[in-house]
C-alpha cells in the first residue's frame, strides 16, 4: 500500500505568554469548563513564561523519526499538525495537499483509546479534510500503541531509574490523564472493552511494572479540569500522596504512564504538586521520564509505520484488540468512544 507522508498530529500549546488564554479557550470550548478554572491554568503556564513544551518537545520527536525513516531507507516526509493551536491540523493538511501529497499515515501523540485520546483525533482529521475539501489527501491514522513492547520497555527503564534514587521499599504509583468517568464508559459495546481508556492505562501500568518486577503499585489520576458535580476517574496524584502518608510510606516512585512526553501537564501536576506534597508530608519523590527523548520511541513509530508500509505484524504485549486504526476520520468501531454528551 502506497504513502506520500506521515502527519504528526499532536495537542497543541502556547508559545508565548498572549497564546495561553486563546489556547485555552480552544482546549476547553464547548465542555463548560468554568472561567476561574481558565485562570488557574493560565497560572500554570505563565509560571513557565506562558510556553508549554510540547511543540518543542514534538520537534524533537519528529526529527528523531525524520532520522529513523532515513535509517531504515523509507522516504516518507513528516509533517506537523496540532489540535488547539499553531501549527493547526487544517493549516498543516492544506500545506499537504499542495505540496502534492495524495495518501498519509498520521501518527497521533497518544497511545490509548477513549473519547479525548482517540476518537477526537479521528474528528481532528475529518474537520482538516473538510477544511481543504476535494484536494485533500486520504489520512490513515495509525493504531494505539499502550501495549507495544518499544513502549514498554521504555517505560521500564524510567522507572528503573527512578526506583534507582529511592529506598527499596519506596512505592511505584502510575498516572494518567483523568476523564469523566461517563466518557471513560463510552468505549462501545462489552466484547470492545479494549477501547476503554481507563482498562488500557491499568494494562500498561501491569506490564510496566511486571516488566520492572513490582509486584504492587497503584494507578491514579491527574490533571482533572472539568466541573466539580461531574465524576472524573480517582483518585487524584495529590490525593493520593496524601493517603500513602498515612499508611507510613515514604518514599515513591510516580510513573507518568498516560503520557508519551514531559509537557506542561506532566511538569506542573507531577514536578510541582505531587512533588511538593511529597516534600510537605516528609516524603521522598522521584518522578520516573516519558519516552519522547528515548530513541526506541522513534523506533515505535516507524514499527507502526511499517505495519502499513511493509505489512509488518503488529508487536503488542496485550490481548487487546490492536484498534485506533482508521481512515479519514471514520471511527475504528460503531459506538465506540462516543463523546460524552453535555446538558
Amino acid at each position: 500500500m502506497s504513502f506520500d507522508a506521515v502527519l504528526w498530529l499532536s495537542f497543541g500549546g502556547p508559545e508565548g505568554p498572549a497564546e495561553v488564554r486563546p489556547f485555552l479557550e480552544n482546549v476547553t470550548r464547548g465542555r463548560g469548563v468554568p472561567p476561574e478554572r481558565l485562570d488557574e491554568v493560565e497560572q500554570h503556564y505563565q509560571h513557565f513564561g506562558g510556553v508549554s513544551p510540547i511543540n518543542e518537545l514534538n520537534r524533537d520527536a519528529i526529527a528523531a523519526v525524520e532520522a529513523e525513516l532515513a535509517a531504515q531507507d523509507i522516504k516518507l516526509p513528516v509533517y506537523f499538525g496540532n489540535r488547539n493551536w499553531h501549527p493547526m491540523a487544517e493549516d498543516t493538511v492544506a500545506k499537504m495537499a499542495a505540496d502534492g501529497v495524495k495518501r498519509a499515515l498520521v501518527f497521533p501523540t497518544s497511545a490509548y483509546g477513549g473519547y479525548s485520546a482517540c476518537r477526537q483525533y479521528d474528528e481532528d482529521i475529518a474537520r482538516a479534510r473538510a477544511a481543504v475539501g476535494p484536494a485533500a489527501p486520504e489520512l490513515v491514522k495509525l493504531r494505539q500503541f499502550f501495549d507495544h513492547p518499544l513502549f514498554v520497555a521504555a517505560f521500564a527503564d524510567s522507572v528503573r531509574a527512578a526506583l534507582a534514587s529511592l529506598p527499596d521499599n519506596a512505592r511505584l504509583v502510575f498516572t494518567a490523564h483523568s476523564v469523566p468517568v461517563s466518557a471513560d464508559k463510552a468505549a462501545g459495546p462489552p466484547e470492545e472493552g479494549g477501547h476503554r481508556y481507563s482498562r488500557q492505562v491499568a494494562e500498561a501500568a501491569r506490564l510496566v511494572a511486571a516488566e520492572v518486577g513490582v509486584a504492587e503499585y497503584d494507578v491514579v489520576w491527574q490533571s482533572r479540569s472539568g466541573p466539580p458535580r461531574i465524576p472524573w476517574l480517582e483518585p487524584d496524584i495529590v490525593d493520593h500522596v496524601e493517603a500513602l502518608s498515612a499508611q507510613g510510606v515514604g518514599a515513591l516512585a510516580v510513573c507518568p504512564i498516560g503520557f508519551v512526553s514531559d509537557h506542561l501537564e506532566v511538569i506542573w501536576d507531577l514536578d510541582n504538586e505531587a512533588a511538593e506534597k511529597a516534600a510537605e508530608l516528609g516524603m521522598l519523590f522521584a518522578r520516573a521520564a516519558t519516552p519522547n527523548a528515548d530513541p526506541r520511541f522513534a523506533e515505535l513509530v516507524v514499527a507502526l509505520i511499517r505495519e502499513h508500509i511493509a505489512g509488518e505484524q503488529a508487536l503488542k504485549l496485550s490481548s487487546f484488540p490492536a484498534a485506533g486504526c482508521t481512515v479519514n476520520g471514520a471511527p475504528c468501531a460503531v459506538g465506540c468512544c462516543e463523546p460524552v454528551r453535555r446538558p
